[in-house]
Parts: C-alpha cells; sequence; structure tokens
C-alpha cells in the first residue's frame, strides 16, 4: 500500500444521552432568542432625553430640570432636558412619537388640558392612547382674581358688569388653558354672551399675570401656583376646586355663585408630569416599570422635596394606573365644553 497505513474514518463518539443533552441546549437557547428585548435587559445603558413640551423656564420645564439630577442618580444615567416648543405641545408630542420607542425619550408636558386641545382641536393625528403615563406630578387648580387697580372689588361685581355693560370689562387668560376654558364657561353658566367680555388671550402665562398686574385687564383666571410673584397685585377671589384654598384664602368658585343660584362644572387646571410613548410601555413593560420606580424613588428624596417645594413645584406621587385614570376623565370634561373655545 505504498507505506501508508489506512485508517477508518473518523466517527463521533456521541452517547445518546449526549444527544439528548445537545439538543436540550439548542432548545433552551431557541427559546431565549425568541423572548422580549426586555428580558435580561441592562436598561438604562446611555443618557436619557426629556422632552418639554413648552420654552425654557416655564412650568413644565422648571419641573423637569429640578427633576433631572436626581432621577439620573435612580437610573445611573445622566439625563438631559430640551424643549420642543409650539402649537400647543403639538409639536413635542409628535417629536416624542417619532422617537425610537425604547425607553431613552421621555416626555414631560401639561397633558391637561393642552395634550387634549391638540387632539379635540389641533387636529392631531395622535390619540391619548399613543401616550403611557409615568406619574401626574404637578396639580395647578386655577384662580380667579381681580387686579387691585380694577375698579371692581368682587367676582359676583365684575360678572354684573360684563352683563349689564357689555365690552367694558377686560381679562386675561393662557390661550388653550384651562383657565381659558373656565373663563368662557363661567359666562355659559351664567347666561351672558360670550362677546359681551374683552377676554385677552395670551401665549404665556408671564404675559397674562402681568396684564393683570399692571391693571391692563380687571380679572384673570390662571393657575394658582406660579401666582405668587404678583400676589401683591392680585385681589383673589376663588379658585376652581372642590375645596377652598388656604393658600389664597378664597373658598371654590360654586361657593361664590351660591347667591346668584349658579353652579358650574370644576374643570381640571393644569395637570403636569412625564409620560413615554405606549408603544415603549408594551414592547419593554419592565423598562416602564423601572422608569416609574426612579421617579417614584426620587421624590422620596428629601433633597429634591425641599428643591421642588422652594420653587413652588408640585411633587406628588400617583403612579401610572392612577395618572392614565386622570387623563381619560379629563379627556373626556374638556371634550365635552372644549366647543366654547371656539365662541
Amino acid at each position: 500500500m505504498n507505506g501508508y497505513r489506512v485508517t477508518r474514518a473518523w466517527k463521533p463518539r456521541f452517547s445518546l444521552s449526549g444527544w439528548r443533552t445537545c439538543l436540550a441546549w439548542l432548545s433552551l437557547s431557541a427559546a431565549f432568542s425568541c423572548l422580549p428585548p426586555a428580558f435580561a435587559d441592562d436598561f438604562p445603558n446611555k443618557p436619557l432625553t426629556v422632552v418639554v413640551g413648552f420654552g425654557v423656564g416655564g412650568s413644565a420645564d422648571r419641573m423637569a430640570r429640578s427633576m433631572s439630577a436626581y432621577l439620573a442618580a435612580e437610573l445611573g444615567q445622566p439625563v438631559q432636558v430640551i424643549n420642543k416648543k409650539g402649537a400647543g405641545t403639538l409639536l413635542a408630542s409628535n417629536f416624542v412619537l417619532g422617537r425610537p420607542h425604547d425607553g431613552y425619550t421621555l416626555y414631560a408636558s401639561g397633558f391637561s388640558p393642552y395634550l387634549t386641545n391638540t387632539i379635540i382641536e389641533g387636529n392631531a393625528d395622535y390619540t391619548i392612547e399613543d401616550f403611557a403615563y409615568l406619574n401626574f406630578q404637578w396639580f395647578d387648580e386655577d384662580l380667579i382674581a381681580l387686579s387691585k387697580r380694577s375698579k371692581y372689588k368682587s367676582l359676583l361685581e365684575v360678572l354684573e358688569a360684563i352683563r349689564s355693560k357689555p365690552k367694558t370689562v377686560r381679562a386675561s387668560c393662557v390661550r388653550g388653558s384651562g383657565g381659558h376654558l373656565m373663563a368662557k364657561l363661567l359666562l355659559e353658566s351664567m347666561g351672558i354672551p360670550q362677546e359681551n367680555l374683552n377676554l385677552v388671550t395670551y401665549n404665556s402665562g408671564g404675559q397674562a399675570r402681568a396684564a393683570v398686574a399692571g391693571g391692563v385687564v380687571d380679572f384673570i383666571v390662571i393657575s394658582a401656583k406660579g401666582s405668587e410673584s404678583i400676589r401683591e397685585y392680585l385681589n383673589p377671589q376663588a379658585i376652581v376646586s372642590d375645596r377652598p384654598s388656604d393658600d389664597w384664602g378664597v373658598p371654590t368658585l360654586n361657593q361664590v355663585l351660591q347667591p346668584v343660584g349658579v353652579e358650574v362644572p370644576v374643570l381640571p387646571g393644569s395637570v403636569r408630569g412625564y409620560a413615554t410613548s405606549a408603544k415603549f410601555k408594551e414592547d419593554y413593560p419592565e423598562r416602564f416599570e423601572l422608569l416609574a420606580s426612579a421617579f417614584e424613588k426620587a421624590l422620596q428624596t428629601d433633597e429634591l422635596q425641599k428643591l421642588l417645594d422652594q420653587g413652588d413645584i408640585g411633587r406628588r406621587w400617583v403612579g401610572p394606573e392612577t395618572s392614565e385614570r386622570m387623563m381619560r376623565k379629563n379627556f373626556e370634561i374638556i371634550k365635552q365644553y372644549g366647543y366654547l373655545l371656539h365662541r
């Protein structure tokens, strides 16, 4: 054989039990590959972005920036804040929904009434179901206050003047806000024509407050928080709430209206908080829960609580389930009366 020794072909020496073990490992590997991405996740492993639906310095912006460092400490990653203002949060909402649904983009905004208004009146392509609400943190009820420079001394006096002397009374509010709708609803409930009031709408709370502080308008309907800076210029009359306000020393609006036999629906004021896309919550439920837990733990920090209190910023923890229920309820209320914004 030419000096070469012929050997038999090599054959694997696996026993039956060995083959079974091998097949078991292959099956297990296949099973793990089919699990959702959230399984065995190391989220987050890069910086997160909080998108604010308003400009720098606004209430939602101050809330987000105050929270960012403490949220970063809980998550172990930097949290940056960017602003996408415009069209009553329509631009910001579309931006958030256009980002990857992986949990690295969060949304900080005034979800009621602004998100609702963009859906009902702004022809938005999204609905409230397209968002998953992490926490509604800041609840700001509307205050009705007269300017100390106004000749009127009570809300009932103002309402009578609007009825009997059309166009002589001026008021300010933020365009599309809960205060804007409340001013309209108040006239509707009193049977006063909308055109009787010279209602000036502004794009920011600062402008609306400056108008009443300077006596440019007779009264204002605006979120109570944030109005502390002009308290000395105001003659507060009522809070749009189910409970009187100890902070402002005023009764509820319906208590003020009792003498004239009128009762108005209590509309939600500004509700600010955080959300993600609903698709993210669906695809990564464990990541969503981790984010919610991070917000809850951050809000329990004594240092953060002190910081928020100093800035007169809300710090409530209600959680995802309660936030979603509130969003649905507020949406139905505003949907019922939103038509008044066009009258």
